[in-house]
């Protein structure tokens, strides 16, 4: 709760959608700016087979570091391998009724442009209660300033999956900033938006400090490449 001229303004209670990339570290930096707004926790689905963020491959102690370092807890789902989508949705119902229990009136995507999925994310939250809230949406052809905008506001992040019938493999482990987005292809969205490729966030405005990791092995998996991050040791 604020005040504004004598008046209580009560904040609404949201959890953010995390993906571990830099849209949803995006979104948390906007979603922070709100003045009616409260973030107060990060929901994240898991591979439960591997521990790790499905299409990203980010290994879940890197996830909870990240939720270290911005200060929120984080709320896992984990979720079969393989997935059907309807038990997608009985996972997912059960995460948005704990949200609901916890007194959540608010869930943030870090969605862009695409329609379908924002037309999915309403209707799963349909009837719960839960408001879905878009902070960084825009249109397809936002994404080139908004890249860069990121990369300006201090988003730092490294390319952790791409899907190779769009976007060669050599781009796999490197940093987001103007050199790779000046090299993309033409097809491909600057911010990945329609799955060109996927993104670890290890540093950013919301950051209290970065997660600093060093890539590893390339892992195949039909027309996905992933790279596998480690935590960097330090001194």
């Amino acid at each position: 709760m604020w005040v504004c001229d004598g008046e209580d303004i009560r904040l609404k209670r949201a959890w953010l959608s995390w993906s571990s990339g830099k849209d949803s570290a995006w979104a948390l930096h906007q979603l922070r700016k709100e003045r009616d707004i409260e973030v107060v926790g990060l929901l994240t689905t898991f591979n439960g087979s591997v521990d790790r963020v499905a299409m990203h491959g980010v290994h879940r102690r890197l996830v909870e570091q990240q939720a270290r370092s911005v200060g929120l807890p984080l709320h896992l789902v984990n979720l079969p391998d393989p997935c059907s989508n309807a038990e997608y949705e009985r996972l997912m119902a059960g995460a948005l009724a704990a949200a609901k229990n916890s007194g959540v009136t608010q869930m943030a995507f870090g969605d862009l442009f695409l329609q379908d999925v924002r037309a999915y994310r309403e209707r799963q939250l349909s009837g719960t209660g839960i408001d879905p809230v878009f902070p960084i949406w825009g249109t397809a052809a936002d994404t080139p300033a908004l890249a860069r905008r990121m990369i300006a506001g201090g988003v730092r992040s490294v390319i952790t999956c791409v899907d190779t019938q769009q976007l060669d493999p050599s781009f796999l482990g490197r940093e987001v900033d103007s050199v790779l987005l000046a090299e993309l292809p033409v097809t491909v969205d600057p911010c990945g938006e329609r799955g060109e490729f996927h993104t670890f966030c290890y540093d950013g405005p919301e950051f209290r400090e970065p997660v600093l990791v060093v890539t590893a092995d390339i892992v195949r998996r039909e027309r996905f490449h992933f790279i596998d991050l480690q935590r960097a040791i330090t001194d």
